[in-house]
Formats: structure tokens, C-alpha cells, sequence
């Protein structure tokens, strides 16, 4: 009997957070890296280019970086994924949820980029580096608490 197996040719792979959800669990806000963040490696990637390719690896590094981290609030969690190889994920239920602080520094408020930091009820601190406009993730996130 053979597999009834589905063709994904042409479809994008579905994220982490996509394949995380449960039941009438809905995705309100993402958000992602910002490639201001990342700006060290890639600038370190063009310095070093001229030695032997070198800085091909801080552009790779950066690339899966930047790819591989997904953030997300749904209707039931706070959901973070980071790593390519090996993977690490913070995955808070809503209700946990104590506080959500940003830490930005001069170059990422000028640049809108920051990190979250999620705190919730017995567990510790998850720092969320380098995220494209952190204060609305926040924001968003704290609207949602209020209309629940």
C-alpha cells in the first residue's frame, strides 16, 4: 500500500512557530531579526573577504542567524526559536507571562532594533537579541493582554 504523501513543490517550508501551534492556537504578532543587528558581521565579512574568502563565513553566520531565528505571540504563548543545527527554543504560556522588558542600545534606537527580554513565573529571564523594532512587539503584545 503505498504512502499518501503530499507534493510541496513550489511551497515554502513552514516555520518553527507554524509547525508549533496547537489547537485553535493563532499567531497575533512576529517578529524578526534586523539585519542592523547583524551589521558587525557583514561589516566584518567585507574587511576580510580579501583573505582567502574568510569573510564568507561572518556572512554565512550572519545569513543563518538571520534565518534562523523566529519570534511570535499567539493567542496562547510566547514562542522563540533560535539555531540552525542545534535547537533552542523559549516557549511561554501567556498567561506566565510577568513582563516583557527592552534593552536597546544607542546604535539600536537609532536603528530600531533591541532585545526583548521575556520574564515569567517561575522560570528565568529569556533574553531575544537583535530584534527589528522591539517596543512594538511589546506594544502588541501588551494590546493583546488588554483586550483579553
Amino acid at each position: 500500500m503505498p504512502l499518501n504523501r503530499q507534493n510541496n513543490k513550489g511551497k515554502k517550508m513552514a516555520s518553527y512557530i507554524e509547525n508549533a501551534l496547537i489547537k485553535d492556537e493563532k499567531i497575533i504578532y512576529t517578529g524578526n531579526v534586523s539585519l542592523w543587528s547583524l551589521a558587525p558581521l557583514i561589516i566584518l565579512g567585507f574587511l576580510f573577504l580579501a583573505f582567502f574568502g574568510f569573510g564568507l563565513i561572518f556572512w554565512l553566520v550572519a545569513f543563518i542567524r538571520y534565518k534562523t531565528t523566529e519570534l511570535a505571540f499567539t493567542n496562547k504563548r510566547v514562542i522563540a526559536k533560535f539555531g540552525f543545527i542545534s535547537r533552542n527554543t523559549v516557549e511561554l504560556n501567556i498567561a506566565k507571562v510577568e513582563s516583557i522588558q527592552v534593552n536597546q542600545s544607542i546604535l539600536g534606537r537609532i536603528f530600531n532594533y533591541g532585545t526583548l527580554i521575556v520574564s515569567g513565573a517561575g522560570n528565568p529571564q529569556a533574553p531575544i537579541p537583535g530584534i527589528s523594532n522591539p517596543i512594538g512587539f511589546r506594544r502588541a503584545f501588551m494590546e493583546s493582554q488588554d483586550k483579553d
